[in-house]
């Protein structure tokens, strides 16, 4: 009985960390991505790669790599390459982790992963 109840309080846990998570991520997402990517999250074709419904952000770790560090160089997004650059927002571990909860869960982007400040943390710039 134990065992349930504590998993039952797991869950909701889990459930509320989440739902605070992509609100506060909405706030970052207008704040300092709204600008390039649009309201609805998609870009301009061919200059700022679209978030929504995004194959890029299949790859949770270089999603926030990019948000942490920024991004530089060639991605390809849907099949269309983009070559431009993306400076670090300067944004904290916490917000980094709202705001990708945010862009994970919206414009038909689905995923089960929840995205912690510790998880951020751990993501370390690469050359």
């Amino acid at each position: 009985m134990r065992f349930f109840i504590f998993f039952l309080s797991s869950v909701t846990f889990a459930q509320n960390y989440a739902e605070d998570s992509y609100k506060r991520g909405q706030m970052v997402y207008d704040d300092f991505c709204v600008r390039c990517h649009l309201p609805g999250g998609t870009g301009e074709y061919g200059l700022i790669p679209p978030l929504a419904s995004a194959d890029f952000l299949q790859n949770v770790k270089a999603t926030i790599h990019s948000i942490k560090y920024g991004l530089h160089g060639s991605i390809t997004v849907n099949g269309v390459q983009y070559n431009g650059s993306m400076a670090p927002m300067g944004l904290e571990n916490d917000e980094i982790a709202d705001v990708t909860n945010y862009i994970l869960n919206s414009w038909g982007n689905t995923t089960d992963v929840i995205v912690t400040e510790a998880y951020v943390q751990e993501i370390k710039e690469t050359k």
